[in-house]
């Protein structure tokens, strides 16, 4: 999708392949489910692990965390960090990347609060 406000004016036609390749499409279906804006919130305060995101977040099941935070992972935005034996705790938290996109969450939440009447 094109940045250009002129372009938007002007009846630009969005192709196929235009919103494909948009990097806002791309994470908004990385991030736009049910559960990842909740995952992120929770690991911007600081890292957990697996059980204590689960008791943290009510209503996920199992499969669908251990989904949400691979599919995190895989984006770049979760770090996964495993702690020695005999039992090993494996710990979730934000990288860089998670951290600032997690900063972008909050102001698009303030707009989404200022909002709240158009939006429900």
């Amino acid at each position: 999708m094109s940045t250009d406000p002129a372009e938007a004016r002007a009846g630009a036609v969005v192709t196929v392949a235009t919103y494909e390749n948009c990097p806002v499409t791309g994470l908004l279906r990385r991030i736009g489910d049910k559960w990842s804006p909740a995952v992120i919130r929770l690991l911007a305060e600081r890292g957990h692990g697996f059980n204590e995101l689960d008791r943290a977040i009510e209503g996920i099941s199992r499969r669908m965390l251990t989904r949400t935070l691979r599919g995190l992972e895989e984006a770049g935005f979760v770090s996964r960090t495993t702690s020695g034996p005999p039992w090993a705790r494996v710990e979730y938290s934000l990288t860089e990347v998670g951290h600032s996109l997690r900063e972008q969450l909050f102001t698009l939440g303030q707009w989404a609060d200022a909002h709240r009447s158009g939006l429900v």
